[in-house]
């Protein structure tokens, strides 16, 4: 029962509201300069004009130019910032698998050990020239991190 109350509260607000819309509203200009907007003319006023409904609003307006211009400044930024986030992960990555690769590095491969003559062994130099290049590529990842990580401030 308590719906039916609801829905036929609703129902009148809504018939009452439509022919309201519909109507039109008059700008009475009265002989002391004041203006009165009513549904009906004002007796007495010196001028009567009547105002057309307002066109219907879109939330939407024309783009000046100074806006559009600012809109494609912001989208560039914003592209701009994720294509240097973008490079840090990269970079950051790179440096993982440097760091990764070095630690992997570190037991000689076959062939960089060689004999001497009292029975042990000893590393090559092929061996020190690889721990050499494993290092290099960790710094050259560091740097490039440092540099897109620089770009983003």
């Amino acid at each position: 029962m308590r719906h039916i109350a609801v829905f036929a509260a609703v129902a009148a607000g809504i018939a009452v509201s439509l022919p309201a819309a519909a109507q039109t509203v008059y700008k009475s200009t009265m002989p002391d300069g004041r203006v009165i907007y009513g549904p009906q003319p004002q007796p007495g006023a010196k001028k009567v004009d009547t105002m057309s409904k307002p066109p219907a609003s879109t939330g939407a307006s024309a783009i000046t130019p100074g806006e559009k211009a600012a809109a494609a400044q912001s989208a560039k930024a914003r592209a701009a910032a994720q294509s240097s986030g973008a490079d840090v992960a990269a970079a950051r990555d790179a440096l993982k698998a440097a760091e990764a690769a070095r630690a992997a590095g570190q037991e000689p491969l076959p062939g960089e050990r060689i004999g001497t003559a009292g029975g042990a062994s000893r590393l090559t130099d092929d061996y020190f020239e690889r721990q050499k290049k494993l290092a290099a590529d960790v710094e050259t990842a560091k740097r490039r991190l440092e540099e897109a990580q620089a770009k983003t401030r």
